[in-house]
């Protein structure tokens, strides 16, 4: 009897003790609640840089679930040094015992309206993403254009076939607590991707006030020299918002 006593608790238990991991949306939805939901995150920026000066930008992000362990974001900025990006990015998800594994395939156009130039560029990465820590590596290509180029002419687009893309990040807190803090270093964001040798700083937090709302504050930096010997490029950005869960 007690050992019939006894598997039962076990069995009752085995489920309530299981880890609920977060599922990995970009940093920008909510805290997973035992199924994936919409999202719809709006951001306000504060940035300056060497190239264009001060500037405020406006993002928006949407997270979809396409399928179990399939996830869908679409993301578009607009910058008051009138520069326009777009974004969409495909992940699967696998979770694990410790964590969740996801690959990423993403394209993202910027269109720099006040040089008339643009660029697209195309990512494939792969991932891991648990408790403290979240690594992710990959590569992608970039083509440059000019608006004015003469398609009659032996001007060519420029191509970049191959850029090495990594990301490594480390919270504060488990992924299920409802407020959390992050660095992370890596040489993409949400609206660019730069050469290996040109690493961007960040600092994330959150705050999930209940179950539908979260307010995000975000900072981020490109060192002036860091690596790549260009003494005079540097950025900084405060990005800060909210993002509503249906």
């Amino acid at each position: 009897m007690r050992k019939t006593i006894l598997f039962l608790v076990v069995l009752v238990t085995l489920p309530m003790a299981a880890k609920e991991y977060i599922s990995l949306d970009g940093g920008h939805n909510l805290r997973g609640f035992g199924e994936e939901r919409y999202s719809l995150s709006l951001m306000a920026e504060y940035g300056y840089n060497r190239t264009w000066g001060h500037m405020g930008n406006v993002d928006v992000f949407a997270h979809m679930p396409v399928v179990k362990n399939l996830q869908l974001d679409a993301r578009m900025q607009y910058q008051s040094a009138n520069v326009f990006t777009a974004a969409v990015v495909l992940r699967p998800t696998i979770d694990l015992p410790v964590g969740q594994l996801f690959a990423e395939t993403e394209v993202l156009y910027k269109g720099v309206f006040r040089n008339r130039m643009h660029d697209f560029n195309a990512a494939l990465s792969v991932g891991w993403r648990f408790d403290y820590v979240a690594v992710q590596i990959g590569g992608f290509m970039r083509v440059m254009d000019s608006w004015d180029r003469s398609w009659h002419s032996e001007d060519k687009y420029e191509v970049e076939p191959f850029n090495l893309l990594y990301r490594l990040e480390v919270f504060a807190r488990p992924q299920t607590n409802n407020w959390n803090i992050s660095v992370a270093l890596s040489n993409k964001d949400d609206w660019q991707m730069e050469r290996m040798w040109q690493p961007m700083f960040f600092l994330h937090s959150r705050y999930d006030i209940d179950e539908h709302w979260r307010v995000h504050l975000d900072g981020q930096m490109k060192i002036t020299g860091m690596f790549h010997l260009n003494a005079t490029f540097y950025a900084a950005y405060l990005r800060a918002g909210f993002s509503y869960r249906f």
